[in-house]
């Protein structure tokens, strides 16, 4: 069973930048991250490729947040710039074991492929 673990959430002021790191136990293929306010359904936020090479971000995010990878070190992060309160969330880094590439599921707001392995989830707080 791969173990995976986020870090980094904070309270911030609006405007703000947070960077969001996840750890896995060992390697994975396409990653994502995901937030929950509450509330709302979940929502995803921005996924990367293996390669790291092929990124999808939602619209609610592109152009602020960048989602990045270093395999070497088993990790996933999210930078977070000009952050706005409505980003405030539980934020989940996932992962596939099997699955190289991911996107968005059209129309819901959620991400493909079905990913194998959650974080517990750090909190970002975006205060105005």
């Amino acid at each position: 069973q791969v173990q995976v673990v986020e870090s980094g959430g904070d309270v911030v002021q609006a405007g703000g930048s947070l960077r969001l790191s996840c750890t896995s136990s060992k390697s994975t293929q396409a990653m994502g991250w995901f937030r929950q306010a509450p509330g709302k359904p979940r929502e995803g936020v921005a996924c990367i490729s293996s390669s790291g090479k092929s990124t999808y971000y939602s619209d609610s995010v592109k152009g602020r947040f960048t989602v990045s990878r270093d395999d070497a070190q088993y990790a996933l992060y999210l930078q977070m710039n000009n952050l706005k309160p409505d980003d405030t969330a539980t934020y989940y880094c996932a992962a596939a074991a099997v699955h190289r590439y991911c996107t968005a599921v059209a129309g819901t707001g959620d991400l493909k492929p079905d990913f194998d392995y959650w974080g517990q989830g750090t909190q970002v707080t975006v205060s105005s």
